[in-house]
């Protein structure tokens, strides 16, 4: 499940970066909902597929990463949060900007690298 979990969330990733390179470039017009739709269903997937990962039994705890399962999943869980604040920033027909959208992405490419410690090294 942790595998899964993984691809899930690296895939969103990549959606997401196109999603910035659509939504930010100049002269580029916003990408469509299904694009922006898709992202957010991949990475809450992930992100409840990484839940699932770790009612399992532990770990990484010999590698020294055992705890990195709970931070990464609260790093996602955060990034989904905020994905949700860009959403209804979306919704009332507002453009937007790259603050938000800069710490949705710190947010999520930090819980991605922590997963990735988390299921290639424990």
């Amino acid at each position: 499940m942790l595998s899964v979990a993984f691809v899930l969330v690296l895939i969103a990733a990549s959606f997401g970066g196109l999603l910035v390179w659509m939504n930010l470039a100049p002269g580029r017009l916003a990408p469509r909902w299904p694009f922006g739709a898709s992202h957010a269903v991949l990475g809450a997937a992930g992100l409840v597929a990484l839940l699932l990962a770790l009612r399992g039994p532990p770990r990484g705890e010999a590698m020294g990463v055992g705890a990195f399962g709970r931070i990464a999943a609260w790093l996602l869980a955060l990034a989904l949060l905020m994905g949700l604040v860009l959403l209804s920033t979306r919704l009332r027909h507002r453009r937007l900007t790259s603050g938000p959208i800069g710490i949705h992405a710190m947010l999520a490419i930090s819980g991605v690298v922590i997963l990735a410690a988390y299921t290639l090294v424990g």
